[in-house]
């Protein structure tokens, strides 16, 4: 097991907490009491993950004397919505939960984002903690503060940003994770190659073989890295004011693809990865890159089982999507293009003749 330690000192919030990565590090209690405020905690999971985990981790935290209310949802991006915040919130008023109970998030992106964003309203505030168990939440959703749910007119649009007792990524847990599922999570960890970490990249290409068949090691350093490359960008930048805009590489089309297709029908980590190419594509159209690199971003993303086109849905739908996006400022809209691979930037002035041309060639039916 290693320990990551997450440092936020800003007017917003003055916080320090770790990130524990490991193989059969889930129910340690050694590692989960130590955040607990009282002897009572609300367990939110799903109807996928409780099977799996909830029983084993009532009975580790029953034999220290913690009480655990368990709050099971439905699983899926579809019920990332204020009716299943509402069904965390009947548990917790009807369960008497007080302000020092704390809310154990034990699930994937879509848990994490539900809970988190309950514990930040709920009596205004109670304590949280992170126990992802999917690759894209492990690497990226758990850690930072995001939290929120989906509208119909935009994704994430309704949140707060929220900070984390503690995180525990349990890699063992991902070896009942569905194919599909866990190569959505590669996508994320690519991003972090893409826009600040050359040499991850380059470790990545090399160890993507051994990635894909869940080598412990390997999962293990892979989940090390992402998580270290987004805690410095987290920690220069906690409200998304300047450089953890960069975070969002593929995402302004990605949302756009999860919105438009029916949240639930593309994965966030397919949605992404398509997106990344497209604005590979775009950055290459604005002369930042070259037609090698994008080559050799498409070529990691097909070895990782991921898509790299995005579906046709119309140039004027994807403008008319992306203008809800949360990253439009001063009513423009802003891409994170790639200046090289290891390095990226956020572009505002992109001519509309060229983002259509690349949403026209770069589109395929589905």
């Amino acid at each position: 097991m290693q320990t990551i330690t997450v440092n936020l000192s800003s007017e917003i919030s003055e916080c320090s907490y770790p990130i524990y990565v490991g193989s059969g590090i889930v129910n340690k209690s050694s590692l989960i009491l130590p955040y607990l405020l009282q002897k009572r905690v609300a367990i939110v999971t799903n109807t996928t993950v409780a099977p799996l985990y909830m029983d084993e981790m009532h009975a580790t935290l029953e034999s220290h004397g913690i009480v655990s209310v368990p709050i099971i949802l439905p699983d899926g991006e579809e019920y990332k919505n204020w009716q299943t915040l509402n069904q965390i919130f009947d548990a917790l008023l009807t369960n008497h939960c007080e302000r020092s109970t704390t809310i154990i998030a034990l699930g994937g992106g879509v848990i994490g984002d539900l809970a988190g964003f309950a514990a930040a309203t709920y009596m205004r505030g109670v304590p949280f903690i992170q126990i992802p168990t999917t690759l894209l939440a492990q690497v990226d959703s758990s850690i930072g503060g995001k939290t929120g749910i989906n509208h119909p007119l935009g994704k994430n649009m309704i949140g707060a940003f929220y900070q984390p007792r503690m995180i525990l990524a349990d890699s063992a847990t991902l070896d009942t994770l569905p194919e599909r599922e866990f190569n959505s999570g590669i996508a994320e960890i690519i991003k972090y190659g893409l826009i600040r970490d050359h040499a991850f990249f380059d470790w990545l290409e090399q160890n993507m073989t051994k990635l894909l068949a869940k080598n412990h090691d390997v999962l293990d350093e892979a989940i090390r890295r992402s998580c270290k490359n987004k805690i410095e960008i987290v920690a220069a930048d906690e409200r998304e004011h300047g450089v953890r805009a960069l975070l969002n590489l593929g995402h302004t089309f990605g949302h756009a693809i999860e919105n438009a297709m029916g949240y639930g029908v593309w994965l966030h980590g397919e949605a992404v990865a398509a997106g990344t190419l497209l604005a590979a594509e775009l950055s290459q159209r604005m002369h930042l890159i070259g037609k090698a690199e994008v080559e050799r971003i498409r070529k990691i993303y097909l070895l990782a089982g991921l898509p790299v086109v995005v579906p046709n849905l119309d140039p004027e739908k994807y403008l008319r999507l992306m203008e809800r996006d949360k990253k439009v400022e001063g009513g423009k809209m802003r891409f994170v293009l790639l200046k090289r691979i290891g390095e990226a930037t956020v572009c505002s002035d992109v001519p509309i003749a060229v983002l259509t041309e690349t949403l026209v060639e770069c589109a395929v039916n589905v």
